[in-house]
């Protein structure tokens, strides 16, 4: 786990090196204090040397001044390193992310990612700064309070004998029991960013339905079992605080009445009683600190397994043997093809799918919700593999591609719409970054987005805000066939994306595809038979198996389940 994440620190080595070395400096500087303090307690005061006092007292300060300027120095060089850290491992989570396959995000679900990408690289780096400062400084106080300390008094360094084996067991102890305490915490906090994402994504349907007392109650119950788990994670380490204590006062305790009784039979000097008892406080404090390093490392271990789980994930899509750079054209065929979300699902969502689409044909599908729509096209530009059989695209297996050269001639417009912060020419040209002003034109009267567009007094200018919030529904689907055209592919699916535009304004569409793109292959799914019945064929499935697959004319004729859709709708709309 370690190697997999020192990577990262590679680009911050020299500050990484450079804290440690200046936390040394700092304890060095730092235990000098105490010996020279009992040197004038001990040695000038008695005697009324006031020029050794001052001398001896200005050195004092200069020790004094000297740690915190390596301490200082210490703290930046650490920060330095744990914030660049951190800034590299988000952004190698975030690269890894966007190489993930649908399959891939549905595994992790996306408020975990959000929890793992934040929460948990914040405790990642808490815990290289812990390392970087307190790792190297315990250790080093450690050594040479003990040291001092042993050239002050050896009979007195007894008392860390019993001591220090004790801190040892309770910290271990303790630390066992913690850490699944906390691998449990962290998943409530996957849960806790789940409900708050889904709120607000949804919070106009939540204000449409009044459903904010709903939603509060929802978030109040998750928030107090994070807030359940976080208390029984942190009960097991609070422990640590009183042992500490005892512990460290019992030794002060002890010095006290031995050092004590050895200033009384003159076998030992105040001021050197004095030094002992500082040397023993940084003993023990530096082992309070490596306590604290402890519980900092088992709380960062879970985040860091979490981490490390992402960045070996591997992608379940792959560029194909041959890397085949170019589609030759828009044909399509399926040729035996099943498929599964998952390897364990007792059931295939499609199952013995064998299509022939020619290029430049316009393809309707069709079917109740539930029939596997969506997935088939999905394959095409492979957002999902295959579980058996093959697609085919320009005669060529889709696994032969090169995933970019694949999806750079099929245009998808998803069922769910997504447009992003920025403006509306901003959002176009994810079709095609270098689009000139005429060519997004041009895409947006095809799909008839240009005069709304022009009616905004910024037009292509304006500003669409996050998530695409100032624009309606069906604006915001034209705005995505419009960006899908800019992509100039050969093959563009409208996955169900005109159900928010009226009949008239879809009719429109559907004219401009065949007047200006009837080069394009076009797959159109749809829930109004009238959006598909003048494609060249049209595909009527159910349950995952194509139950037709022929012109409007045929279907009438052949297919029970077309012909009652097309009558149902046909009433509806004589009524």
């Amino acid at each position: 786990m370690i190697r997999k994440l020192m990577p990262f620190l590679s680009k911050y080595k020299l500050a990484a090196i450079l804290a440690p070395l200046m936390m040394v400096g700092e304890v060095f500087a730092e235990v000098r204090i105490p010996m020279l303090m009992a040197t004038i307690v001990d040695e000038y005061i008695p005697v009324g040397d006031t020029q050794k006092v001052m001398e001896t007292g200005l050195l004092m300060i200069g020790m004094a001044l000297m740690s915190l300027c390596f301490g200082a120095m210490g703290s930046y060089f650490s920060s330095k390193a744990a914030m660049g850290f951190g800034a590299e491992l988000r952004s190698a989570m975030f690269s890894k992310i966007q190489g993930f396959s649908f399959a891939n995000v549905d595994k992790f679900s996306t408020a975990s990612l959000v929890t793992r990408m934040t929460t948990d690289v914040t405790r990642i780096q808490t815990a290289v700064v812990m390392i970087l400062r307190v790792c190297v400084r315990a250790p080093v106080m450690f050594v040479s309070a003990l040291t001092m300390a042993y050239a002050v008094n050896k009979s007195l360094i007894t008392v860390l004998v019993f001591a220090i084996p004790v801190l040892a067991i309770g910290i271990a102890i303790f630390m066992s029991m913690a850490y699944p305490r906390f691998i449990v915490m962290f998943k409530k906090y996957d849960k806790l960013n789940a409900v708050v994402q889904e709120n607000l994504i949804a919070i106009r349907a939540v204000k449409a339905y009044v459903r904010e007392k709903f939603e509060k109650s929802k978030f109040a119950k998750v928030n107090d079992e994070l807030m359940e788990f976080s208390i029984k994670a942190e009960k097991v380490m609070i422990f640590g605080d009183p042992l500490m204590m005892i512990v460290m006062f019992s030794c002060i305790i002890s010095v006290l009445w031995l050092g004590g009784k050895q200033i009384v039979f003159g076998q030992m000097e105040v001021g050197a009683l004095t030094s002992f008892l500082t040397y023993i406080t940084q003993i023990l404090m530096s082992l309070l600190m490596v306590s604290m390093v402890f519980v900092m490392l088992v709380m960062s271990k879970a985040s860091a397994a979490r981490i490390v789980e992402v960045l070996e994930e591997e992608s379940s899509l792959k560029d194909g043997e041959k890397m085949l750079s170019e589609v030759k054209d828009g044909s399509i065929e399926f040729k035996n093809v099943s498929f599964r979300y998952n390897a364990d699902s007792e059931r295939d969502v499609l199952e013995n799918i064998n299509l022939q689409i020619k290029s430049g044909e316009t393809i309707g599908i069709i079917g109740g919700t539930g029939s596997s729509k969506s997935t088939l096209v999905q394959l095409i530009p492979r957002l999902y593999d295959v579980t058996a059989g093959q697609v085919l695209v320009g005669g060529e297996d889709v696994k032969d591609y090169s995933l970019e050269a694949l999806r750079n001639s099929v245009a998808m417009v998803l069922q769910k719409n997504v447009l992003f912060s920025g403006t509306i020419k901003d959002n176009l040209r994810w079709g095609d970054e270098n689009a000139t002003d005429e060519e997004i034109e041009a895409a947006c009267k095809a799909a008839q987005a240009h005069e709304f567009i022009t009616s905004f007094p910024d037009g292509y200018d304006t500003d669409l805000g996050q998530g695409g919030v100032n624009v309606s529904g069906g604006q915001k689907q034209r705005l995505c066939i419009a960006r899908a055209l800019l992509k100039k592919p050969k093959i563009i699916i409208l996955d169900d994306s005109t159900s928010a535009v009226d009949t008239a304004t879809d009719a429109k569409i559907r004219q401009a595809f065949r007047e200006n793109f009837g080069h394009i292959t076009a797959i159109i799914i749809a829930q109004r038979v009238t959006s598909i019945m003048d494609a060249d064929r049209i595909i009527v499935l159910e349950d995952g198996k194509i139950n037709g697959f022929g012109t409007h004319e045929e279907l009438l004729k052949t297919n029970e389940i077309y012909s009652q859709i097309y009558y149902s709708q046909q009433k509806g709309v004589e009524e």
